[in-house]
């Protein structure tokens, strides 16, 4: 029952079409609450204790079952894209602004991580055959590092390059 509620993140897993995408778009307000209440640590230390957790409920929910990764688990994603959004909350959080101001950004870590988590290059494609529960969240986590790089490169462009 708990590795079900963490795996599907209370239930998103299960809708439909591209749960997935749902499990992103939760992991967005959630993102948000955290950095709101605790800043960047806040956000960091959560990511780190939903990777846990996830990692758990996976291999709980997939024990004993030829499907290593069911479409209905969805903490991987919550995880990846908390990564993605990390260069917003961390710059937020040291220049004291609101998270929110950099709107931009968010919508590039989402469409950014949803790309490399779909798309799964390289070492994302490596971790997704895995074929265990550690697969299943970590090649989310590098689809979030990948969003993350993607997100910073934008910001230095837009900030660097299309600002001057």
């Amino acid at each position: 029952m708990i590795a079900q509620m963490i795996g599907t993140v209370c239930g998103v897993g299960h809708l439909r079409p591209a749960p997935g995408t749902w499990g992103s778009l939760a992991a967005l307000p959630l993102a948000w609450a955290l950095h709101q209440l605790a800043g960047f640590p806040g956000l960091a230390v959560a990511t780190l204790a939903i990777f846990a957790a996830g990692w758990w409920a996976t291999a709980r929910m997939t024990a004993g079952s030829d499907d290593h990764d069911p479409s209905e688990i969805v903490v991987d994603e919550v995880a990846g894209q908390w990564i993605a959004l990390a260069p917003l909350s961390y710059a937020a959080w040291d220049r004291g602004i609101e998270v929110l101001a950099m709107w931009p950004g968010w919508i590039a870590a989402f469409v950014l991580f949803r790309l490399f988590d779909i798309w799964k290059p390289w070492l994302v494609g490596m971790a997704d055959r895995r074929g265990d529960a550690l697969g299943v969240m970590l090649d989310d986590v590098i689809a979030g590092v990948f969003a993350a790089i993607g997100v910073l490169a934008l910001a230095a462009l837009a900030h660097g390059v299309i600002m001057t």
